[in-house]
């Protein structure tokens, strides 16, 4: 188990990211991730219910498909966070075939409620979660021809659901962009720059080997203030 603690926007975040006990099936080693990050939430203060985003990994396409529907099962109703999943055997450090990455925050007040706002038509993954003065977007891909054609249609459809949780692109305060290996960062960060979608505060660029779809060349993961 890897835990990291940062502050950011004046709230407290832990981060976990674990691999899968081998051995049994996937649904076994994701449901004994989750019981082990609820183990950890909990020595912090802390539960599931603080979670804002998780992050499923997959050694191969099965098993990101079997973890995803798990997740699904275990994070339900007011529970549901922020999520998105990938393909990518360099990420483990064991033979597990998924792994788990989660972000909890701990909130100005205790009694804040979560909301979460699914797709229309629902998906297996909500459309984004609302929490204490924060959007937390799940992972946004597209099925276009080209890197410069998805990523104008990700940022679009970002754009619409940050003015439909009543904040903007000056607002964000993480980007992530997880890029298939197959593409150049120098590339996407050209495009990024075209489309002046540059300078916010925190961004990450990594490499991953595949998406929830065949053809997704990079998926965006983005976190913005709201302020009231």
């Amino acid at each position: 188990m890897r835990k990291k603690i940062f502050l950011r926007c004046g709230r407290e975040f832990v981060a976990l990211s674990c691999d899968g006990r081998p051995g049994g099936t996937v649904a076994e080693e994701v449901q004994d991730l989750f019981q082990r990050v609820d183990k950890e939430l909990r020595e912090l203060s802390l539960a599931l219910e603080n979670t804002v985003r998780i992050r499923i990994w997959g050694r191969d396409k099965e098993a990101r498909i079997l973890a995803t529907a798990e997740r699904s099962r275990i994070l339900t109703g007011k529970a549901k966070a922020s999520s998105s999943s990938y393909i990518c055997p360099e990420h483990f450090n064991s033979n597990a075939r998924v792994a788990l990455d989660l972000i909890a925050m701990r909130t100005a007040n205790p009694g804040l409620q979560r909301n979460p706002v699914e797709y229309d038509p629902p998906r297996k993954y909500i459309r984004y979660l609302i929490y204490d003065s924060f959007a937390f977007l799940s992972g946004i891909t597209s099925a276009g021809p080209n890197l410069d054609n998805q990523l104008a249609e990700i940022l679009t459809e970002i754009e619409g659901s940050l003015t439909d949780c009543g904040t903007s692109w000056d607002k964000v305060t993480s980007a992530s962009f997880y890029l298939h290996r197959s593409q150049k960062v120098e590339l996407l960060r050209g495009l990024l720059e075209k489309k002046r979608r540059v300078g916010i505060a925190q961004m990450e660029f990594c490499f991953v080997d595949g998406f929830a779809s065949e053809g997704r060349l990079v998926e965006v993961e983005v976190t913005a203030k709201i302020d009231k």
